[in-house]
């Protein structure tokens, strides 16, 4: 399965949420090995997940996605009519939403480099992993554009970069060039690129607009190829500094880094900002999905108020 994922190109992420399906898939229909399993095999295992594990829909589906490929791509076996397995439930969550001064409490109570994340993750409303993933050529600080590359369904799209960060987001870009100045002269290897781009572009992997524009301080091994490189942050540091800063600054709510991209989206609507633009800024493919912002805004539906405020 390894050698099949790493052959197709797959991203190091993807490869470790397939394994970990394949292996529970494994132990599931144990002491039977995969090789000899089929349709009732995968649909007990898929039922057994809505049924007894109560897992979301997206969770049934990335399971239903992994070991499809575990067994027709990397073993050969076909998985056979398993359409009528019950499906997990589609549970809607209303997304936690900061207030504007929550935003600027929780940034306030960050530093450095993560701040800078911070605010450029609200100020363009990217994800967690599109952040950590921006490169040196993707920000377009004449342009004040932000250009998401593969984003989620390896779509690309552009999204905007507030004029307040371009000259922060400048200074940044120069201190990291000293550091990729440092690697060269140490003849670190290139950052890591997707293989197709690796084998057409050569050694681009070592020009300076393909570095990270987040990268880690540290070298270290990549898993897949074993080479000592320099890569990008980790999700979890991010998540972790986002956490601290929002029990600092006293804000109760449960805070993540992508709170702040349902921030951007929910500050534009109240903005005035027209659904199909923001659609466009979130890559989102269905309109319902960017609707889901409409039931947190400030003032939903038609300006509506509460009865209570009328009461003098």
């Amino acid at each position: 399965m390894i050698r099949s994922l790493r052959g197709a190109g797959k991203l190091w992420r993807t490869e470790q949420t397939y394994r970990g399906w394949g292996w529970r898939f494994a132990d599931f229909i144990r002491p039977m090995s995969p090789e000899q399993a089929g349709e009732i095999e995968v649909r007990a295992f898929l039922n057994d997940l809505a049924v007894r594990q109560r897992v979301g829909q997206a969770t049934q589906k990335q399971a239903l996605n992994a070991v499809v490929y575990l067994l027709r791509e990397a073993l050969g076996v076909a998985p056979g009519d398993f359409s009528d397995f019950v499906r997990a439930k589609a549970n809607r969550r209303i997304p936690v939403v900061l207030s504007r001064a929550e935003v600027m409490r929780l940034v306030e109570a960050l530093e450095g480099t993560a701040r800078l994340m911070a605010l450029l993750g609200y100020g363009g409303g990217v994800r967690l992993m599109e952040l950590l993933r921006l490169r040196v050529k993707d920000v377009d600080l004449e342009r004040c554009q932000l250009i998401v590359r593969a984003g989620k369904g390896d779509k690309d799209r552009v999204t905007v970069l507030p004029e307040r960060l371009v000259e922060p987001l400048r200074a940044h870009r120069e201190r990291l060039r000293l550091l990729w100045q440092e690697d060269r002269a140490n003849g670190v290897p290139g950052v890591w690129l997707p293989e197709g781009l690796a084998r057409k572009l050569g050694r681009a992997g070592e020009a300076w607009e393909w570095q990270w524009l987040f990268p880690s301080r540290e070298l270290s091994v990549d898993p897949q190829t074993g080479i000592r490189r320099r890569h990008h942050l980790t999700d979890r540091a991010f998540q972790t500094a986002i956490k601290k800063a929002a029990a600092k600054a006293q804000i109760d709510k449960r805070v993540s880094p992508h709170v702040l991209r349902h921030s951007f989206a929910t500050h534009l609507l109240e903005g005035g900002t027209d659904i199909r633009t923001l659609q466009e800024l979130l890559g989102h493919v269905k309109l319902e999905t960017t609707q889901i912002y409409t039931h947190v805004m400030k003032k939903p539906g038609l300006g509506v108020r509460s009865p209570l405020d009328g009461i003098p």
